[in-house]
């Protein structure tokens, strides 16, 4: 078990917190603060216990100059200051004097939000390729390392692995809760244990059905990655999304394990990939040349419903259908509806599938909602986060 927040004697001690404040801004103003509220817990915690806290996030992509105009954090810091009643101080910097200067000022109690981190790969990356000189900078701000950044986890970086690296170190309450939740799901579930994959390609999909096949008691299939299944068991797709070089794979996959994977039996069907198409269900052996697939339809549903609701443990990523529009919503809503009656534990693996649950109402439905899309993705295939791999172990 990895050391935690709480292994350490935070009073008087500057503790540097990795959050997760990529969170969608347009115009200044924050779209979704999902990300900045699952965060108050360890602030909190370290505010209560008379830290100094720094806290540091990346937010967006940012690669040239220009990208620093709409990539600030400063409406990030205006919002945590309103979600824990206590003003957080921007310094608009990644190093440098003013940096330095207000950490040497702080006290006990104080919050810092330090600028962008990825403001450091306009100048050959420095952040995302864990430049070693960066990271034992960032180090020698804080006295203590705290990663509570689960989104980032997968990712080797200057502000997880390399601070993580120069100091003594624990995970945050959000990403304890990720694991929690996440590793029992896969190493200890109680059955039978069920696996909704939805999304657009297969190939990205390949290493976590490869993994929890043998895990998993059922693999459902959704979204726009079914209809390269259906292109292998040799059915017309018409204009639906194909992952070509998938087709194989899934015949192998189909054949080893024809009562484990399960596939709709029908879905609706679109003449382009806009809300103002057509629409038509049809079964998925009956899909023209013109058509593209957008949905699941009701009869799916009489297939999926039973081992759904005989399931005691379900692990779901990837949204089902074009849920982005209303017209082919219908079947990730129910999902979502369908989900939230269950006495059993329910796991979203982030990204869009959480952007889906939030939209449709159902963001405390559920045991727990993943913060981190490619992250929980990584966890399901069996692979070590390396953003977790480097912090201490509780001995």
């Amino acid at each position: 078990m990895k050391k935690t927040i709480r292994d350490y004697d935070l009073s008087g001690k500057k503790v540097i917190i990795r959050v997760d404040f990529n969170v969608p801004i347009t115009d200044g103003k924050i779209d979704d603060d999902n990300r900045i509220v699952e965060s108050v817990k360890t602030i909190e915690y370290a505010i209560q216990n008379g830290a100094k806290i720094i806290l540091m996030s990346h937010l967006g992509r940012v690669e040239t100059e220009e990208d620093r105009a709409t990539n600030s954090l400063a409406p990030v810091a205006l919002r945590l200051s309103e979600l824990i009643n206590k003003e957080v101080l921007f310094i608009d910097e990644t190093r440098g004097a003013k940096l330095e200067g207000a950490i040497n000022n702080m006290q006990n109690g104080d919050v810092i939000l330090v600028e962008n981190t990825r403001f450091e790969d306009i100048d050959g990356k420095k952040e995302s390729k864990n430049n070693p000189e960066l990271g034992a900078y960032w180090a020698s701000l804080g006295d203590i390392y705290i990663n509570d950044a689960f989104g980032t986890a997968h990712r080797a970086h200057a502000s997880n692995v390399g601070i993580a690296s120069n100091l003594p170190n624990g995970v945050g309450f959000l990403i304890e809760k990720e694991l929690k939740y996440l590793d029992k799901a896969i190493s200890n579930p109680e059955r039978p244990f069920t696996v909704i994959l939805g999304g657009a390609k297969v190939s990205d999909k390949i290493p976590v059905i490869e993994n929890l096949v043998g895990i998993a008691d059922h693999i459902i299939i959704g979204g726009g990655m079914m209809f390269t299944f259906f292109k292998a068991q040799g059915y017309e797709i018409g204009k639906s999304l194909l992952d070509e070089d998938s087709i194989e794979f899934c015949k192998r996959i189909l054949a080893e394990n024809p009562d484990k994977i399960i596939l709709p039996v029908d879905c609706v069907c679109g003449k382009a990939f806009s809300n103002d198409t057509t629409m038509r269900a049809c079964l998925v052996t009956d899909i023209h040349e013109d058509e593209m697939g957008l949905d699941l339809s009701l009869m799916t549903y009489d297939v999926f419903g039973p081992i759904i609701q005989n399931s005691k443990t379900i692990v779901w990523n990837g949204p089902v259908g074009a849920f982005e529009f209303e017209k082919f919503s219908y079947g990730t809503n129910v999902l979502c509806a369908e989900l939230a009656k269950l006495d059993a534990t329910v796991i979203l693996g982030g990204g869009d599938t959480a952007a889906a649950a939030i939209k449709f109402g159902y963001k405390d439905a559920y045991t727990h909602i993943s913060t981190g899309g490619g992250a929980s993705l990584e966890l399901l295939e069996g692979k070590e986060l390396p953003g977790i791999a480097v912090m201490m172990e509780n001995e």
